[in-house]
């Protein structure tokens, strides 16, 4: 077999797509006329695949079952991208998963969040960031990663794929599940992992204080995720090596879809755009020695509640499948080196999410400014629809974002404005705060063992451990934690 790459139109991309054997696709839309980037497979004589050709699309995984056999075991804590594929990947090679969960099953999940978004009820263990799949399940669902990790990220959209996913996971640039799919393909991951012999326990949050990891003789996968925070001060007090690093804080900002459209796709017909999707974007500018860039952009899409305390009011975003809501929305993040200690970095993340809470309003309603107003230091009267369920009150966050995030955006949303005509507007709103990308703190790790340099029985990985930032990169760090483990019980 061999591989044959095209740039075409749209609607010849489309029955290319839905004719023959797709290995990559992604949109080049930098010049008014768009193009797909097409790489077909095809057979020794140069003859394109057909899409239903009987030619695998990759090698299977085969999970050993361990019910009642005398194996291997590990324990792993969160059930989040990091830990499900690390269970998987234990199970590959006969080693039995033990996975502890704080949160609820994705069903359960499911009840909680919708009392999230009515504005009725929040439960800190089962919520947009706690329970089964992780932060991801609910918010979005993209399977893009700018991480240059080491490891096979295509087995990580194989394994999706596996598990339920459309075919467009393996060849998409910037893949995307939806989060009305994911909990079902998770779900799948779950009955695989028990009906192999492994364990998952919910609602279960293990107290480190009293888990004598050491002497207890079994390796332990810690994938807490970003969120944790009363897991990294514990782990803190027991004298695991963390550091503070480098993170991203702003707000999340929305746009009417049709906008964006009409300055990414440079005012696309309407029938062009049912061919290429929603425009996306991805932004980056420098201001006074910080990158201000957007931060999983969702095409149509919906702004969603995704604190972990309710003394704090933080925001995210997320698509379903279909991509079709009105509204574009984006995080809009400052970058950030506070340095210090670890725990400080969690005060300074925390102190900002209820100083939103302070200047939003009841409940979970959160601060919101027209991007416009926010610029150039002026209230707004009012404020335009918005995809944000609980509701928003208008709020001046040019005058209590702190700095330099406040400053950075201003000049941000400047500089992105002179490239792309338009986007700064009183028809997009900004929405605070955008302050969970990514962990703050990261628990220290040798770099080629995958262990904790103080505790060498801990693995951590994922997001909660400083080592990845999103659902694909945090999923491959699972996979290597648990290749290390796979190789030290081989030893």
């Amino acid at each position: 077999m061999q591989q044959t790459m095209l740039t075409v139109r749209p609607e010849e991309a489309r029955r290319l797509e839905t004719t023959y054997r797709v290995v990559r696709r992604s949109v080049d839309a930098r010049q008014r006329d768009i193009k797909i980037n097409l790489t077909l497979l095809a057979d020794d004589n140069g003859n394109f695949v057909p899409r239903e050709a009987p030619v695998p699309l990759y090698e299977a995984p085969q999970f050993v079952d361990v019910t009642g056999k005398d194996v291997p075991q590990a324990y792993i804590i969160g059930a989040g991208p990091a830990g499900l594929f690390a269970a998987l990947t234990l199970l590959e090679h006969g080693i039995k998963p033990i996975v502890f969960e704080r949160g609820k099953p994705v069903s359960e999940r499911k009840k909680d969040i919708a009392l999230l978004n009515r504005n009725i009820a929040f439960n800190p263990e089962s919520n947009y960031c706690f329970g089964e799949g992780g932060a991801g399940t609910f918010s979005d669902g993209k399977l893009f990663s700018r991480s240059k990790k080491r490891g096979n990220m295509q087995r990580v959209m194989e394994l999706f794929h596996h598990f339920g996913a459309s075919d467009t996971v393996l060849y998409e640039t910037h893949a995307h599940i939806g989060s009305d799919k994911l909990p079902r393909i998770i779900q799948n991951m779950r009955e695989c992992i028990l009906a192999h012999g492994g364990e998952i326990h919910f609602n279960t949050c293990i107290d480190l204080s009293r888990f004598d990891f050491k002497r207890n003789g079994l390796s332990t996968i810690l994938a807490i995720g970003h969120s944790a925070h009363d897991t990294y001060r514990l782990l803190d007090s027991l004298g695991v090596s963390m550091e503070a690093k480098g993170f991203a804080m702003g707000v999340r900002a929305e746009h009417p879809q049709e906008l964006i459209n009409q300055i990414f796709y440079h005012n696309a017909s309407p029938q062009e755009i049912e061919l290429l999707g929603n425009a996306s974007y991805s932004l980056v500018t420098q201001v006074n020695g910080h990158g201000v860039y957007s931060f999983c952009m969702c095409p149509g899409g919906h702004i969603v509640p995704a604190g972990s305390c309710e003394d704090g009011c933080v925001v995210n975003g997320m698509s379903a499948s279909h991509r079709n809501s009105p509204f574009a929305n984006s995080g809009m993040v400052v970058e950030l080196h506070p340095g210090g200690q670890p725990m400080q970095a969690l005060d300074f993340q925390e102190d900002y999410e209820r100083l939103a809470k302070q200047h939003g309003g009841a409940g979970l309603q959160a601060p919101a400014q027209r991007m416009k107003d926010f610029v150039e230091g002026k209230h707004s009267a009012t404020l335009p629809d918005c995809s944000y369920l609980p509701g928003i009150v208008s709020s001046r966050m040019d005058e209590w974002l702190p700095e330099p995030v406040r400053s950075c955006l201003k000049q941000g949303f400047r500089d992105f404005d002179r490239k792309y005509r338009g986007f700064l507007t009183n028809e997009a709103v900004i929405v605070g705060v955008e302050s969970r990308s990514s962990s703050p703190v990261r628990i220290v790790r040798d770099s080629e063992t995958m262990q904790s340099v103080s505790h060498p029985w801990i693995y951590p990985c994922g997001e909660g451990a400083g080592y990845a930032g999103g659902i694909t990169s945090s999923a491959l760090d699972g996979i290597n934690a648990a290749l290390k483990i796979a190789e030290n019980y081989g030893k």
